[in-house]
C-alpha cells in the first residue's frame, strides 16, 4: 500500500502520482460506487499496487478532502490562478470579477495573471494594475511568448496545488508549458474573426512541477455562475468595499441608497469604478433569479 495524488481521470481510470515520482493507472474499488463517492482530480488516495512494472493499481481509500469544487470537479485546491490576456483578446472584466466572487464564495485564494504583456502598452498595463490593486488579490503580468514573469509566477505556486483557469485564447496552455517544460500541452490559435480561442483542454489534469508543487489545468470557460449567493451577500465578496461601509443605512446594498460610503469611495477614486459597475450588474442579476 502506498499514497499518492490523482492527477488525471479519464473513462473510469485514475492516474495517481506517488512521492517517488511514479504514475500508476488505477481503478477505483466498487465500494466507492456503492457509497456514491467519485474520486476527483486532486484527491489524495491510498492505492494497492497490482503490477510495479506495468504501473497499475487499485485505489482503496480517498483521504479527507481539504475542499471540493463542483465546476471544475476538483479537490484539495490551495489557490486559483486566473489567466486573462492583457490584450488580444481584451479582458472580459465582468467574467473576471465573477470568477473572483466565485472563488471568494468557495474560500479559495486567487491570483490574477494578465498574459501577453509584450503586446500591451505601458499605460494600459498601469490601468489594469490600478483596477485590481485594492481588491485583495495579487495581480501579475506575464508573457509566455517572451518568457517574462516566469520566476515570479513559480514563486507564487511553490508548494501549493493551484487550479489554473481562464477563457480560451489567452495563452493559458502556453503559459503552463513555460512553467512545466516538457508538458507539451496542445495550444490553440486565436480565431482572427471572433478573437476567441478554441477549447484545447478536454480534461482537468494535475501537472507535477516540483516537490509538492502542482498546477491543475481546467477546461476553458466562457461563463461562470454565482447564483448560490444572495444579492445582499454579494458585497462581502468585494474586499475593497469593507473600509468604506460607513453608510447611512444599515444593510445598505451600495447600489441606490443615499449616504453610501462605498459610492462615495468610488467617486473619490478609492474603489475602481469598473469593479463597482460590475458589482451593481451582478447584484441586479442575482435579484432577478427566482428562488424557490
Amino acid at each position: 500500500m502506498t499514497e499518492g495524488k490523482i492527477i488525471k481521470g479519464i473513462a473510469g481510470f485514475y492516474y495517481v502520482h506517488t512521492p517517488d515520482n511514479q504514475v500508476y493507472e488505477c481503478k477505483a474499488k466498487g465500494i466507492f460506487r456503492k457509497e456514491n463517492i467519485k474520486p476527483l482530480v486532486g484527491d489524495n488516495v491510498r492505492l494497492q499496487i497490482l503490477d510495479p512494472e506495468e504501473k497499475t493499481g487499485n485505489i482503496t481509500e480517498i483521504l479527507e478532502r481539504k475542499n471540493e469544487l463542483i465546476r471544475p470537479a476538483v479537490a484539495n485546491i490551495d489557490q486559483a490562478l486566473v489567466i486573462f490576456a492583457a490584450v488580444s483578446p481584451k479582458p472580459n472584466f465582468y467574467l473576471l470579477d465573477k470568477f473572483l466572487v466565485s472563488m471568494e464564495y468557495r474560500q479559495v485564494e486567487t491570483v490574477i495573471c494578465f498574459n501577453k504583456r509584450d503586446l500591451a502598452g505601458e499605460g494600459w498595463l498601469r490601468e489594469l494594475a490600478c483596477r485590481y490593486e485594492h481588491c485583495g488579490h495579487e495581480a501579475l503580468f506575464t508573457s509566455a511568448k517572451k518568457e517574462q514573469g516566469r520566476e515570479e509566477l513559480l514563486a507564487l505556486l511553490a508548494h501549493k496545488t493551484t487550479a489554473v483557469a481562464g477563457p480560451s485564447g489567452v495563452g493559458k496552455s502556453s503559459l503552463i508549458n513555460l512553467l512545466a517544460p516538457g508538458t507539451d500541452m496542445e495550444t490553440g490559435a486565436i480565431s482572427e474573426k471572433i478573437e476567441r480561442g478554441r477549447h484545447t483542454t478536454r480534461h482537468s489534469q494535475l501537472i507535477h512541477i516540483a516537490d509538492t508543487t502542482y498546477i491543475m489545468d481546467t477546461p476553458g470557460f466562457s461563463s461562470l455562475y454565482v447564483d448560490r449567493i444572495l444579492p445582499e451577500e454579494l458585497k462581502a465578496y468585494f474586499r475593497e468595499f469593507a473600509p468604506y461601509e460607513n453608510c447611512r443605512f444599515l444593510g445598505c446594498s451600495h447600489t441606490h441608497e443615499p449616504g453610501c460610503g462605498v459610492k462615495e469611495a468610488v467617486e473619490q477614486g478609492k474603489i475602481s469604478p469598473g469593479r463597482y459597475e460590475n458589482y451593481v450588474a451582478m447584484y441586479q442579476e442575482l435579484k432577478e433569479i427566482k428562488r424557490y
